[in-house]
Parts: C-alpha cells; sequence; structure tokens
C-alpha cells in the first residue's frame, strides 16, 4: 500500500534516480523471444509465476511494418478493435521488444528508488481511477498480448506522472504557411538515460467507436506524449513543474491518459478545449493544441494547477496580446519553445513555413542533453516526420523518417489503411 508522505520523497530523487536506473537496465538487457500464448499472464516481476485468466475472444486486426530513412527505421503498427482488442494486438506485435524493456525497467526503477513495486503500482490505481476507461481495457489487452503482467504496465506509466521534464512545442497555418496547412512540431525533451528512445513504435489506433489516430511513443506505453488524429487534431504537451513542487496530485488523470481521450472524440479545436477543462489538473503544465481541418487553427494553454482558480488557466490565441511572449507574437502562429529563440526564425520565415522548414526550427530548439524524440505534424494533410534518439545520438541529430498516413497500408493489401 502507497504511504502517502514518501510521494514527496519519491518525486524529488525521480529526476536522477530514474536516469541511473535505466542506464543500469539498459546495459543488462538481453534480446528476449516468446511465443504468443494468449491465456498465460505474468504475474510478477523476474519470476515464473504465471496466473491463467480467462480472456474474451479476440477480433480486430493488427499489423506491423516500419518507416524508414536511410540508415534508421521505425516500427508501425496499426490496430483495429475495441480498446482490448487493439491493445492486445499491439501487445502481440511489439511482445519481444516490451519483454525486452519493460519488466527490466519496473524493476530496476523501483530498487533505484528504494521503494516497493506496489508504490508505482498503488500511484497509477489513483490516478487510472479518473482516466479514460478506454486506457485501462487498452491496457489489459497489452498486457494479455505482450505477456509482460499488467501490475508491471501500470507502474511502468505511473513513472511518467512522478517525473518532471520540460519541452516545446510551435503550430503554425494559414498566412504563415506556404501551403495554408496547419504544421505543428512536438520536442520531447526529457531523460536520454531512461533509454526508451531504444525502443520507438509510432501506433495507429482504429477504434471500432471513435477517430483514428496516430500516436509516436515507445514500447510498453499506451499512454499519448503527443499525438494527431484524422480530424487534424493535434498535441503537445511541456511540463513545467519542478521537483520542489512535489508532491503531485495523483487524484485525477494524467495528461497522457487524457490526450488519449483527447484524440478518441476530439472533432474540433473547440471540442478539444471543452474535454480538456473538464479534466481535473494535476500540476504545471503548458500545452499547444492543434485543429488543422476544421477550425484550422491552434492555441496555446498554461495551465498551473497550483495557483488560484481565477489564474490557474490561460489560453492564448494568436497574434495575442495578452500572450506571456508579447509582443514576440505573431499572426496565425502559437508556441512555447522556453526562451530559446523560435520568434526570430518564425519571424523570418512568417509565409513560409513548411513541414521541412518546422523540422529544421524543431532542430534548433530543444534541450540538448535531453533530446530523446521530435515529431512535425502537417494536421491538415495528414502526414508527420519523425526523429528519435539512438545511442549518443539525440533526436535533432538524427534523420526524420517521414509518414503519410492517406497512403499507409499495413497489411499489403494496395488499398489505403485509413479510407
Amino acid at each position: 500500500m502507497l504511504v502517502l508522505g514518501r510521494l514527496n520523497w519519491i518525486v524529488h530523487r525521480s529526476a536522477m534516480a530514474i536516469g541511473s536506473a535505466f542506464f543500469v537496465i539498459h546495459a543488462f538487457v538481453v534480446p528476449m523471444c516468446a511465443q504468443d500464448k494468449p491465456s498465460e499472464i505474468r504475474a510478477g516481476i523476474g519470476n515464473d509465476a504465471h496466473v491463467r485468466y480467462a480472456v474474451p475472444g479476440v477480433g480486430g486486426s493488427g499489423h506491423r511494418t516500419s518507416v524508414a530513412n536511410g540508415e534508421i527505421q521505425y516500427p508501425v503498427v496499426v490496430v483495429r478493435g475495441t480498446p482490448y482488442e487493439m491493445g492486445r494486438h499491439l501487445g502481440r506485435l511489439i511482445r519481444a521488444e516490451m519483454q525486452q524493456f519493460v519488466p527490466r525497467a519496473v524493476a530496476g526503477i523501483a530498487k533505484e528508488l528504494g521503494v516497493d513495486i506496489d508504490v508505482l503500482q498503488d500511484v497509477w490505481a489513483r490516478t487510472s481511477a479518473y482516466a479514460d476507461d478506454r486506457l485501462e481495457q487498452e491496457l489489459i489487452g497489452l498486457a494479455d498480448g505482450s505477456g509482460v503482467s499488467l501490475s508491471t504496465l501500470q507502474a511502468m506509466h505511473a513513472v511518467p506522472l512522478l517525473m518532471p521534464y520540460s519541452c516545446s512545442s510551435i503550430a503554425a497555418w494559414g498566412a504563415a504557411t506556404e501551403d495554408g496547412h496547419l504544421y505543428q512540431t512536438r520536442n520531447l525533451d526529457w531523460s536520454l538515460e531512461v533509454g526508451a528512445h531504444e525502443f520507438p513504435v509510432i501506433v495507429v489506433y482504429m477504434p471500432n467507436d471513435g477517430i483514428p489516430h496516430v500516436v509516436p511513443t515507445f514500447a510498453g506505453m499506451v499512454g499519448a506524449h503527443t499525438g494527431m488524429n484524422m480530424r487534424g487534431i493535434v498535441l503537445a504537451e511541456m511540463g513545467d513543474a519542478s521537483a520542489k513542487e512535489a508532491p503531485y496530485q495523483v487524484h485525477a488523470p494524467h495528461f497522457t491518459a487524457y490526450f488519449r481521450t483527447l484524440l478518441y472524440d476530439g472533432e474540433s479545436l473547440s471540442q478539444v478545449l471543452n474535454i480538456f477543462k473538464a479534466q481535473p489538473a494535476t500540476k504545471r503544465y503548458h500545452f499547444v493544441f492543434g485543429d488543422g481541418q476544421n477550425e484550422k487553427r491552434a492555441v496555446k494553454v498554461r495551465a498551473h494547477s497550483p495557483e488560484p482558480a481565477e489564474r490557474w488557466l490561460s489560453i492564448w490565441k494568436d497574434n495575442d496580446p495578452t500572450d506571456e511572449f508579447a509582443p514576440n507574437v505573431l499572426n496565425c502562429v502559437v508556441y512555447n519553445d522556453e526562451g530559446r529563440g523560435a520568434f526570430p526564425r518564425l519571424q523570418k520565415s512568417h509565409g513560409k513555413l513548411s513541414g521541412e522548414k518546422l523540422v529544421e526550427l524543431a532542430n534548433q530548439i530543444p534541450i540538448k542533453g535531453g533530446n530523446v524524440e521530435n515529431v512535425v505534424y502537417d494536421a491538415t494533410g495528414l502526414r508527420m516526420w519523425v526523429s528519435y534518439a539512438k545511442g549518443e545520438k539525440e533526436a535533432f541529430q538524427r534523420p526524420y523518417a517521414y509518414l503519410d498516413l492517406r497512403k499507409l497500408d499495413s497489411d499489403g493489401d494496395g488499398r489505403a489503411d485509413l479510407k
């Protein structure tokens, strides 16, 4: 059982301790292979215990392909069905990566923090009680498909809630871009020592009930730190909370959980904002939310939950004189780069911005030493460019893979997956 008084200590240690834990884990990882045994679910970490559960009949489908650019290649997994079925197929298709990465990672994190595994599990139990049930059902399917225990995956999903980190995002559209499309960047500046970038996966979800969406993520993670749906909704996050503000609020859904809700259900930017405002807050964040097809605009959001109710939420449109960066604001642009020099470049290229130019700009504003992943979306044309760090090279130092979701044919039947 979680002793709530220990959460403060856990979070204060997490930024340093989790990084070193993953260094140890990554150094001793060895490849693993296993046959898919749908009714066998591993109970516990690092033991041979098994518990057999009755599982529902599995419909839906899943296919694995990849995108490449020179020496880089990233897996792309397309899953269809109910949340459970999509999770089950995803787990089946990235089983080897998950078994190689997740159990050792969670065990190493818990050991380095000096806590029992049930501390992380308790954190997840508390936050998931406020989150979308579809995510929890998908997590169950992921466990059944991969052979990694549900409790281990739940512990893994608690880690982002406890870790402080910082990122950046830019959205440009209309008169700011060369073709009027809405382009949006997402720099994930986290901890390279975590090693998650060594297990990249781009997941395309095609739910029976909900909007298809794409999430560039890591093996074993079903929460979304960014993503785009087929209505042109794009999401990016920037963490503002320091470890000094711990313990954070865990009686609320983490943003990686409700981002999936926004991708499932967001038909327009206005609807996304309404869903977002209904979520109880955990800690301080910035967000950039874009809509490339319906309203064709984006906003920057500052959500600082420790602030008084009348001040905790600010939403800025483009060229907004009340924006925190004013007067460094532009028509058809919103951005949060935490002062790393985006504005002069945006001003110089205004009216000529494109996917390729925003890739260049994303590469110029990361936090060096922690640039884990970069993504640039074309939310109007449903395209994306993505780069993950690898070894000692950060994401901004590596080529980007290009994915046109309108042409993706993961099962090789000659027809696009997304009609």
